[in-house]
């Protein structure tokens, strides 16, 4: 399972980018809005950065608009990924792109019927929004169930992303399920890299390492 880091800050993209933990990176105008600085900068670091595939996300709702706003987001690097809303002039932008070689992230996708017609248009990548499907009082992680089973009875080659991850279970579940990618927040990441057993277990080890140099006082690793 490919881990994608959710965000636009800089800091925390370089941080788990150099423990080797990030396979790529999704961005949106709201993320973008959350930093300091000109966010055609910030996007263009970013494709730095990662190697892999790095979303950026158009804001116009119209085909004309997005076909424009996917050009000119491409140019920042052949890494990009264009995203695109799940909405019908969001499919037919998505057609012309695959057609023009140019791979998409089909987002704010909320049903197996969306995840559907967005892998027949074309998109690379299809992003359900599980945290959010949870807060309506559904089960997201059954949506995801739904989707990875029907690409697999048709051999879509379309990448399940789980989106709108809320907390680490989401990643271990989306994983048992077979979800293609999950991508989170720094913070949930975060939460993955540490456990209170770990903290205790490192604690006593170090305190014991310190009793055997007091009577082994020349003793090193």
């Amino acid at each position: 399972m490919k881990i994608f880091l959710d965000t636009a800050n800089l800091d925390s993209i370089r941080k788990y980018n150099d423990m080797g933990l990030v396979d790529g990176v999704t961005t949106n105008p709201t993320l973008l809005s959350k930093e300091k600085g000109n966010p055609a900068e910030i996007m263009r670091e970013i494709v730095k950065i990662i190697t892999g595939p790095v979303s950026l996300e158009v804001v116009s709702t119209d085909y004309n608009g997005m076909m424009e706003e996917a050009h000119r987001l491409k140019k920042y690097g052949k890494n990009v990924v264009v995203k695109i809303p799940m909405i019908p002039e969001g499919l037919k932008a998505v057609k012309k792109l695959k057609e023009e070689g140019i791979q998409t992230n089909v987002t704010l996708v909320f049903s197996a019927n969306q995840a559907v017609l967005a892998a027949k248009a074309g998109a690379a990548y299809v992003s359900p929004f599980i945290g959010r499907l949870d807060d309506a009082g559904q089960n997201g992680m059954t949506l995801i169930e739904e989707i990875v089973k029907i690409f697999k009875n048709y051999n879509f080659k379309t990448e399940v992303l789980v989106a709108s991850v809320r907390h680490p279970m989401h990643v271990v579940e989306a994983g048992k399920i077979g979800a293609h990618v999950v991508t989170l927040p720094p913070d949930i990441l975060g939460k993955m890299t540490s456990h209170p057993l770990t903290d205790k277990g490192l604690a006593a080890f170090l305190a014991d390492w310190e009793k055997v140099k007091k009577e082994n006082p020349k003793l090193s690793i």
